[in-house]
């Protein structure tokens, strides 16, 4: 690489995180989705707005698809290897219904205008959706563990999968070679299986011993280096069996997925995966050329509606086929009804082998970022149609639910008061969540079948996958009274009814902890202070000839 070629990518690079650190304040200010200002932002920047960013050079594209990987990693973290096993069913029968149901009809309308083979290519590309996007805008909602939400994100990782035959189609479609495609289909499909079953076993292996290993050393910076050289690895080998980097990417996921580690893996990488989601979003922005819409308007702007209608037609049955009611079918298909990152890739493929025209890609592009642009506040006014019980499948964990004479606690914070009063109620038969920042302070309770959960219980979010809303005991003992206030706050929000208890540090904490929904607060200099009163009020220690050294 140049030096031309190194200086026009760092200023590529600062211009486009510069645009998506301005959209994202606009769009925090504004209660608007980041994707949204990313891709405006884009737009505004690139080669059809005020050219800030070049498109000579592929090195912004390369940065992109690593965000894209660093998302889809986090995606089969989220998603764990045994919820996917056993909701399979559904998503290969939601993912196939929805991508038949969107290919023919399209293909069908685009064979009027062009020839049958790039009419099927476009079929098939307009029925792959946005997971990268669709995964985001549900986590900034707090719904990827939802029951729509899950089946969503299943359909979506369905389509994933199948861009691999989808590639292999395109050549096919050329005339080149059909005997020796059709042995590359065969070695694919092998690759593919042998892929899948190393998936499972490193799984296990990581599950069963990787866990107590890392957890043992006691050192964050392994875990990352430990994630990352999987995440490296599984993309490198993927590449190697033919299959995309994206699906190692999401292996990667799911074989780290399930254990003690996910949620900390998950917050570590969280920096760079939002910094490269918005060069991702930004950089897909940069693509967009308003001046194709104005050459055609009505043209454009018809074939947007139809295709976003279709799609979410096509959704909604597939998400119904899947065990949701129809009215929550009908909400989450809308988030369903854009184009994906990876139709850009068919499309590519396409013009690339002749296909397609690059007057025909331009347009496509068009109507594939203006889908993109919709999908969140399609997404958040389908949601309003979700019904608050979608199926019977999104309930309490067990551990938590009612249990004669039993309490249900959360002992928030891992230190040794936390471990004591945890293995307490613990003993006495009440059923016990821990929630604490790290794993290493979670391993003892995960070897004892007590239920753990790592995050920051000021998120809301970690409060409801530890089921706080049916806690009637909270105990807080975190090491700051600042995050003790919080994190009360947070839960008294998540549960009105429960008694909340809060050890802090400083007398005068003590207030603003009550006020937050406390019921008890013991302070720990209070409590030494009366401590060392009452030692110094005894006889005892008043007889003692060694006070000092006594006290």
């Amino acid at each position: 690489m140049t030096d031309e070629l190194i200086e026009e990518l760092i200023v590529n690079l600062m211009t486009i995180l510069s645009a998506g650190f301005i959209a994202g304040f606009v769009c925090r200010k504004l209660g608007v989705s980041l994707l949204i200002g990313y891709l405006i932002v884009g737009t505004i920047i690139g080669h059809g707005g005020l050219s800030l960013v070049t498109q000579e050079s592929r090195e912004i594209e390369y940065l992109a698809r690593a965000g894209a990987l660093l998302l889809l990693f986090a995606i089969g973290i989220e998603f764990s290897l045994e919820e996917f096993v056993r909701l399979s069913r559904f998503f290969f029968v939601g993912g196939a219904t929805q991508m038949v149901l969107t290919a023919i009809p399209v293909a069908a309308m685009a064979s009027i205008y062009l020839d049958w083979r790039a009419a099927t290519v476009i079929g098939l590309a307009v029925a792959l959706s946005s997971t990268v996007l669709v995964f985001k805008a549900l986590a900034e909602l707090g719904l990827t563990h939802s029951p729509h939400g899950k089946r969503a994100i299943g359909i979506l990782l369905f389509q994933d999968v199948a861009l691999v035959p989808l590639i292999l189609v395109i050549p096919l479609l050329t005339g080149g070679g059909a005997n020796a495609e059709g042995g590359s289909v065969l070695w694919l499909a092998v690759n593919s299986v042998a892929f899948v079953m190393a998936i499972v076993v490193l799984h296990a292996i990581v599950r069963q011993y990787g866990v107590s290993m890392l957890g043992a050393l006691k050192s964050r910076e392994l875990v990352v280096l430990f994630a990352l050289s999987l995440l490296g690895g599984a993309c490198w080998g993927a590449a190697k069996l033919g299959l995309p980097p994206a699906i190692g990417a999401f292996a990667a996921g799911l074989i780290l997925s399930g254990n003690i580690l996910s949620a900390q893996i998950d917050a570590l990488v969280l920096p760079f995966r939002e910094t490269f989601a918005a060069v991702f979003f930004v950089s897909l922005g940069t693509l967009l050329d308003p001046s194709v819409f104005l050459a055609e308007p009505l043209l454009l702007f018809g074939g947007l509606v139809v295709i976003l209608a279709v799609k979410a037609a096509a959704a909604g049955l597939a998400l119904k086929l899947t065990g949701l009611n129809w009215r929550s079918s009908l909400g989450m298909s809308l988030g369903l009804a854009q184009l994906g990152e990876f139709s850009f890739v068919l499309f590519s493929e396409a013009l690339g082998h002749g296909l397609i025209r690059a007057h025909n890609y331009n347009r496509l592009l068009f109507i594939a970022l203006g889908s993109l642009l919709l999908t969140p506040p399609l997404l958040r006014y389908g949601l309003k149609w979700v019904t608050a019980r979608a199926d019977d499948e999104h309930q309490a964990p067990p551990t938590l639910r009612n249990q004669p004479g039993a309490k249900r606690g959360l002992v928030i914070g891992a230190g040794p008061v936390g471990r004591e009063i945890a293995h307490k109620l613990h003993a006495r038969g009440d059923a016990v969540c821990v929630i604490d920042l790290s794993p290493v302070n979670l391993y003892e309770f995960d070897q004892q079948q007590i239920r753990t959960v790592t995050g920051d219980a000021i998120d809301p979010r970690i409060l409801k996958l530890a089921s706080a809303e049916l806690a009637n005991l909270a105990v807080v003992c975190v090491p700051h009274d600042t995050s003790a206030r919080e994190i009360t706050r947070s839960f008294r929000a998540a549960n009105s009814d429960a008694e909340i208890v809060v050890r802090c540090r400083f007398e005068s904490s003590v207030h603003s902890i009550e006020k937050a929904g406390a019921n008890i607060v013991v302070s720990e200099a209070a409590k030494a202070a009366e401590a060392i009163m009452h030692l110094l009020d005894s006889d005892t220690a008043l007889r003692s000839t060694n006070s000092p050294a006594t006290l």
